[in-house]
């Protein structure tokens, strides 16, 4: 099993120590360093900025949202990228939410399904360099009886495949991430329940394309906090998810507390959501289960992080991507480097 390192979003309050830490799990051979984008800072920026001062660990977007974007310009953003990191770009794409997709980007959140497949299948055909023409429901290239002509990407990608990843969480997105994709990207993510949750769903997918799990990449996001305190450690992740399961998305279509449902916690992501809703973050935060936030994190010490670090790797991860916890800078790069050390001691390295 691998390990990545995931950024989150820039402008969240520790921009300054992100390059520190990325140059970091570089040097410790993680594999891959994540960036995400939200309403704030866009992700090929920040993966510009890192790629170009790291030497061998790959850069990827967790996630260029599609909304934000026409798939021309990502085949764009992505060939580029590649090519000025030296093929070590990883492409993660996703459909955003309604909230953002229709309040920011002005796209309506319609047929998520289908529109992911349209784009991938754009994005892909950009990226070989054909001529690009395309038939289909939510995009038709070139626009028909004007001047518009086919047009091929003048720029050359290091690599004739660049590997792309979809942000999964509902059961049909995974069975489609498994068909079209290379690899998903995961949140939330419990060892216990990832078969249930989210690998049978991918599974199913790869069948239906004639193809197995080999090669495909299982990459869910852990936060990661080292110490003594479980207890301690796993409540300073309550904000983090009660915004998820309490906040994102409306009361009817969020995705994380569906998840949370499919594990288990009906009761607790209703009265997580209601207090949320509400106005009572405080209450939301003090609703989550404390096992909830121990099955989807990486907390205690270097010993039982190892042995959480197993039960992923058995359930079927392939690449674990952490988020390294703490106030300053010297806590986050003692979390990277506590990571490293506990996949050494699990055996995984």
């Amino acid at each position: 099993m691998r390990l990545g390192i995931n950024l989150g979003y820039w402008g969240a309050g520790m921009d300054g120590d992100n390059l520190a830490v990325a140059q970091e799990a570089d040097r410790l051979g993680y594999d891959v360093c994540w960036a995400a984008e939200a309403y704030g800072s866009d992700a090929p920026t920040v993966l510009s900025w890192v790629a170009a001062q790291t030497e061998s660990i790959d850069v990827g977007s967790a996630i260029l949202q599609i909304p934000a974007r026409q798939p021309a310009m990502t085949a764009m953003t992505a060939a580029t990228l590649d090519s000025l990191s030296g093929g070590r770009f990883r492409l993660g794409l996703g459909v955003s939410g309604p909230q953002v997709s229709e309040g920011w980007y002005g796209v309506k959140f319609d047929k998520p399904l289908a529109r992911t497949r349209e784009y991938v299948e754009i994005v892909r055909k950009a990226m070989t360099r054909e001529r690009l023409t395309y038939e289909g429901e939510h995009w038709t290239l070139p626009l028909p009886g004007g001047p518009g002509k086919p047009i091929k990407l003048t720029v050359h990608p290091e690599r004739e495949r660049i590997p792309l990843y979809i942000a999964a969480i509902g059961p049909k997105n995974l069975e489609q991430t498994g068909e079209i994709a290379d690899g998903a990207l995961l949140i939330f993510p419990s060892a216990e329940h990832l078969e249930d949750t989210a690998l049978r769903h991918i599974r199913a997918g790869r069948e239906k394309a004639g193809l197995t799990m080999d090669g495909f990449d299982v990459c869910p996001t852990v936060p990661l906090a080292v110490g003594d305190d479980v207890q301690a450690l796993a409540d300073t992740f309550r904000p983090y998810t009660a915004l998820y399961v309490g906040g994102m998305g409306s009361r009817k279509q969020n995705f994380y507390n569906q998840l949370a449902q499919r594990m288990g916690y009906e009761k607790e992501a209703a009265e997580i959501q209601d207090k949320y809703l509400s106005g009572d973050k405080a209450g939301a935060a003090a609703a989550v289960p404390h096992e909830l936030i121990d099955s989807t994190a990486l907390l205690g010490t270097v010993d039982r992080i190892a042995d959480r670090m197993r039960a992923y790797a058995d359930a079927g991860v392939t690449t674990l991507t952490l988020a390294p916890a703490g106030f300053t800078l010297e806590e986050r790069l003692t979390a990277l480097r506590a990571g490293t050390e506990a996949l050494e001691r699990a055996g995984l390295a």
